[in-house]
């Protein structure tokens, strides 16, 4: 048997790989790492068989606890952590010191060609660590259309970010989880790799915002603004300044960088087709109407 721990597990692409891996039949033992393990349980009422164990990317003192008798680690960086050296290494020695060496590290697509995201950092602090890894690099999430960038989608009829023209492909988080939770019960087939994951389609964000007023009744605009105004905005709504250059490295440096490979690797490892824009579009487009 196999003690995972997940960490991040009631954010979405936690959530998704759990699902995902509670449905794999394998003796492996699940084991949430939460900051509360009372609402998790909640959170998780319908998943019955599942461990948890207190642990917060930014409390040390919950590292060695929560490390204890794990053999793998699906690991994800929370979006408002940016600051690797404080939080991710120490982590990452713990990682080492309890000689855990199966992480399967949620980074991103080119991650090995940009050296200031974090993502970059924390992918170098694994393989310098000696730490057996799987990279797994998704794509830009679709879900980001219903998390990060909803306020705005809701209540300014926007989509406001410094992205010019940049074409991003969509990847659903659905198929990222699953594609996570074979990585994590098959991890000797796919160790010390970096694996892309991609959607379907590679598309500006005018083009979506098209799409999405495909389907809704009041319309959305894509607003391109320049870095430095995009910082204004968000910093002016209390956004976190770490989160907001991380925002900027992610949807800014596109529009100087050639247009995203399409992988195949979805389709490969599991037989499916990955889910496409249009279809996530008419499945979430409560989320895009007006309040």
């Amino acid at each position: 048997m196999s003690n995972i721990l997940i960490t991040g597990a009631t954010g979405n692409i936690g959530f998704e790989v759990i699902r995902f891996l509670s449905n794999i039949d394998s003796p492996n033992r699940i084991i949430d790492g939460v900051r509360n393990i009372n609402k998790a349980k909640i959170f998780f009422k319908n998943y019955p068989n599942l461990d948890y164990i207190n642990f917060d990317f930014e409390d040390i003192e919950t590292f060695d606890n929560a490390l204890s008798g794990i053999d793998s680690i699906f690991l994800l960086r929370p979006p408002q952590i940016s600051d690797v050296e404080t939080y991710f290494k120490p982590l990452i020695l713990k990682i080492k010191e309890r000689n855990i060496k199966k992480i399967v590290f949620l980074s991103v697509q080119g991650a090995e060609k940009s050296k200031v995201i974090p993502h970059n950092k924390i992918e170098r602090l694994i393989e310098e660590n000696g730490l057996d890894f799987i990279f797994l690099r998704p794509s830009y999430f679709m879900q980001n259309l219903t998390t990060t960038l909803i306020n705005d989608i809701k209540t300014k009829r926007g989509i406001i970010l410094p992205s010019g023209k940049a074409k991003f492909n969509w990847i659903d988080i659905e198929n990222i989880g699953e594609v996570g939770a074979i990585l994590l019960d098959k991890f000797d087939d796919f160790k010390n790799q970096a694996i892309e994951i991609t959607g379907l389609e590679n598309e500006s964000f005018a083009r979506v915002a098209e799409l999405i007023n495909n389907s809704i009744d009041n319309p959305i605009e894509y607003k391109n603004v320049n870095p430095f105004r995009f910082y204004q905005i968000k910093k002016s709504e209390g956004m976190v300044k770490g989160m907001i250059i991380v925002m900027i490295l992610l949807h800014f440096l596109p529009r100087f960088q050639k247009e995203p490979q399409i992988s195949d690797f979805y389709e490969s490892l599991t037989g499916k087709k990955p889910t496409d824009l249009k279809s996530f579009i008419e499945r979430e487009k409560k989320q895009f109407e007006k309040q």
